[in-house]
Formats: C-alpha cells, structure tokens, sequence
C-alpha cells in the first residue's frame, strides 16, 4: 500500500456478502428486463432520450441516456444469462460502434445488429473477447471488409493508420468521384490500450492515474470525471476550494487546447501565421500551468476527494498577468481570422453537420454546438462551482468548419471569464477531504463532466477495500467520429484535413 493511499485511510478489510445489488449514485441504476431495454431504445429512436454511452460486462449490458425533457440522467441494466440482447443500433445509429465493442471485449452480441465486423479487435490481441473468459486465437490479424464502392467512377482511397503527421493513427477509406467524396468509412481500434482490463482490480490510486492517461490532452477533464464517480460512490464532500482549483484546471486545459486547434485548422487552410500565433498562446498557458500546478498538463493534480497541490498566492497574479495578455490577443485573432478571404473561402460551408445529426447522436463540444445542439455538462448537470460562476455558451446553427472555429472562440471568452471569477471568489480553506472508505459493501458512482471536446461520463463499481471492480469511461469522440463521415461526404478529398482538425477527435480516448 502507498503512503498515499494510507494518508486517505484507504484501509484493506474483509468484506462482507451485500444483501442487494449496489445503488448507484447520484443516479441509481435501474434493473429491466428485455421489454425494458427495447422500450429505452425506442424511445431513443423517437428523440425522446439521448444516448450517453453503452457499456458490457461479463453478464451485464448497461446503457446512460438524458432525459430530453430535464436534463436528468438514468442508467438502466439488463442481465444477458444467454450471452446476447436486443440491439439498440438496429434502432438507433448512434449505439451500433458501441455494441461492436462490448462484443469485442465482453463477447455480448447484439441481436440483430446493423453491423456485425468487429470493432476494436483486430485479432492481434492473441484472444477473443479479453474481458470475459477469453479465448485464445492463432491469428496474428483478421481480414476486415469495408463497405463497396459501386459505380463505374468511383474509386477507393485508403489513407492511414500511418499519417504523414505526428498524430495518433487511425484508418479513413475513402470512395470518391473524382476529387468528390462520395462515403467516407473510418476504422478504429489501433491504439487499443485494454483499459477496462486494467481498471479492473486496480486500487483507487492506480485507477485515478490510468484514467488522468486516457487522452492526454484532457488529463484535467478525465481525472474530475473520476474523482466526481468515486466521491458520488463514497459520498465525499469535496472543500469548496478544491472545486474552484478543479475548475481553474479545467478552464485552463480549454483554452489551452481551443488555441492549439485553432491555429492548426488555420494550418489545415495554409494560414501559417495565425498557427504560429496561435501556438505561442498554448505555450504560455502550459508554462503557467506548469509554474502554478507543477506539470504543464496538469496531470494527477486532481484526485479523489480534491487535489494534490494548492496555489500559491504569487502564483494568482501571474494567472491574472496571462489572462489579460490572452484576452488582449483574443480580439485580434478573431480579426484576422475573419477578415481574411483565403481562410474564409476554405472554411464557410466545409464539412456541414445538420443540426438533426447532432442531436441524433447527442454530439456534445463545439461539434455540437457549431450544429445547434447547446448542451454543456458545466450547465446542464451543473456540478461545483460552476452554478456559482457566470458565462455564456457559444451556439451556432451554421454546422460548418467556420462554425465549429467561431464556436470556440465563444468558448475561449467564456474560458476567461470563468478564471477571471475563480482567481476573484476562490475561497481559503483545505484543498482535500478525509475521508475513509465505508465499513460495510460495494459502492457504484457516476459523472458526466465536460471536457474541452465535450462531455466525458465515467461510471464504476468500486469494493469497500478501494479496489475497482469494473470502470467505464466513455469519451465524446465516441459520438463525433461518425459525424465526421457525414460532414465529409461532397467535399472534395483535400478538404478531408480541415474537416478532420476542425473535429480533432480523440483516437486514444475512443479506443480505451
């Protein structure tokens, strides 16, 4: 055990056989049977719900959707004692790539799937389906069979999972007309990391870490998103300092990534200058990051309970120093960005998204919001400080790469009017609760929290002793990829960058 874990009094004891199955906090999961299950996929399918994320265990599918009338959230499970369920992308689209992954990893069919070809298993793991009695396999890989391009002038190009840039790797085929994209079909899976296996078992301060690494970019948002499912779990109340500490990273992270992505759309379009710029923003937030919090992501600053560093009072007018500095280049930024023709010409009307598309498949982040969907977790759930805190969420309806820039612009001003507030109205006080784990059986938590991208849930089971029985984490790239096939289509090819940046969906958080 660590001298972390015993300041924490995460002490091991016996435990003892629980009565009943574990209440899920703050949303208690609901068991149903099959008519249940289609019932919620129905009514998926008819918009009433939206689907949050679909996940397996051994003998167990468990589905998270939000209510469409409040934004409440309910998690339902149905036991699968023959190894299959009802499908819920035979009647909405949008759960079809998840029910290819708890096969995968669980063995749990979907019956009557739209699609059958696996998903994250490309059959180099050495076993089938990992996560439950795995079976071993002698392939070295599987064949994987893409969708047909038909018509005499069509053609096929396949580009990746080796990019010519130093990004995660991935697999687009593309079937075109010319220069026009007709379908584009993605394939994932290649940076499998087997991290529901390695939750699995681990202790509360191993789990908190392999989370903080799911996707490095949104260390800070993973790492809240599990530190909130822990203390739904446990019920520990977080100091309020800590809240605003959480919130401070969080904010921080945004505006470091919605600048990066900026510039590198506007690289994506031969706009050098406006990357260059946009660049040294990123590295002065990350510097500060580093010279307030230790670490220039921010990595393992939050923890179960509040976080692990304070800040300084020096520290607070340096913060105060790079948000005016930020919020003096901002205006320009969005000057030259709009005032330049050549920008404006590649970016105004590429890579439409309908506002029905992202509603369909609850997009969440500037993806969504840039189509109509406003859906901000910080609002909608509302959890510490950010009822507190005042600011404005960016919308668009335009759907375009233009949309998606402006609507992170919006999201930037927001940024630094919400760490104008925190640096003001931070209480003093502790930065992390004592807590001990309970006396008595399993606990399970739940959290949805928005990250720069958008909205990340995180649910998991956790034993009296503080070890993870089973954790699930679903990033929001999971619902944006497959926007991304859609808003390609009549594009030409060598708009596939643009489309793609303007997105930057997250490889690794998707392929856990």
């Amino acid at each position: 055990m660590s001298s972390k874990d015993e300041k924490m009094n995460f002490a091991s004891k016996q435990i003892e056989a629980q009565p009943s199955p574990p209440t899920c906090l703050p949303w208690p999961r609901e068991i149903v049977d099959r008519a249940g299950w289609l019932a919620f996929a129905e009514s998926l399918a008819r918009g009433e719900r939206e689907l949050l994320s679909l996940w397996g265990e051994p003998a167990s599918v468990h589905m998270a959707v939000l209510e469409e009338r409040e934004p409440r959230l309910r998690i339902i499970t149905l036991e699968c004692p023959e190894g299959s369920f009802p499908s819920v992308g035979r009647l909405h689209p949008p759960a079809s790539r998840l029910e290819r992954a708890i096969r995968d990893l669980y063995g749990l069919r979907a019956e009557n799937p739209p699609d059958e070809r696996p998903w994250l298993d490309h059959g180099r793991w050495g076993v089938r389906h990992p996560c439950n009695d795995p079976e071993k396999i002698d392939s070295a890989s599987d064949s994987y069979t893409f969708l047909p391009a038909e018509g005499e002038p069509l053609h096929q190009i396949p580009v990746g999972p080796v990019h010519a840039g130093i990004i995660e790797p991935g697999h687009f085929r593309f079937s075109a007309n010319g220069e026009t994209v007709v379908r584009l079909e993605e394939r994932f899976g290649f940076v499998h990391k087997g991290v529901d296996q390695l939750m699995a078992g681990a202790s509360i301060e191993r789990a908190a870490r392999l989370a903080a690494r799911v996707s490095g970019d949104s260390t800070v948002a993973y790492s809240l998103a599990f530190s909130q499912a822990v203390e739904a779990a446990f019920d520990v109340n977080v100091p309020p300092r800590a809240t605003y500490l959480r919130a401070l990273m969080a904010e921080l992270e945004r505006l470091a990534n919605h600048f990066g992505d900026i510039g590198a759309i506007c690289n994506d379009a031969a706009f050098a200058l406006m990357h260059a710029q946009c660049g040294i923003v990123r590295e002065r937030i990350l510097r500060e990051a580093s010279n307030c919090f230790g670490h220039r992501l921010m990595m393992d600053r939050i923890a179960p309970g509040g976080v692990v560093v304070d800040l300084e009072r020096e520290k607070v007018k340096a913060l105060f120093t790079l948000i005016e500095w930020i919020e003096l280049m901002t205006p320009r930024f969005i000057a030259l960005f709009g005032d330049t023709t050549s920008l404006q010409d590649r970016t105004v009307g590429t890579g439409f998204v309908s506002e029905e598309l992202a509603k369909q498949y609850a997009c969440g982040g500037y993806v969504g919001r840039a189509s109509g969907r406003e859906f901000d977790a910080r609002k909608a759930i509302g959890y510490a400080p950010y009822p507190q805190l005042t600011f404005e969420i960016g919308a668009s309806k335009e759907g375009d790469v233009d949309a998606r820039v402006w609507v992170r612009f919006d999201e930037i001003k927001a940024s630094l009017k919400i760490v104008r507030q925190i640096l003001d109205e931070m209480p003093e006080g502790p930065i992390i609760a004592a807590w001990a784990l309970p006396e008595d059986w399993t606990r399970e938590g739940a959290a949805l929290v928005e990250g720069f991208r958008g909205d990340i849930f995180v649910w998991l089971r956790m034993r009296a002793d503080g070890v993870v029985q089973r954790c699930h984490l679903r990033d929001p790239s999971w619902f944006q990829w497959p926007l991304l096939e859609a808003a390609i289509k009549d594009n030409i090819v060598a708009d596939f960058p643009l489309c793609n940046k303007s997105f930057n969906c997250s490889y690794s958080g998707h392929d856990l």
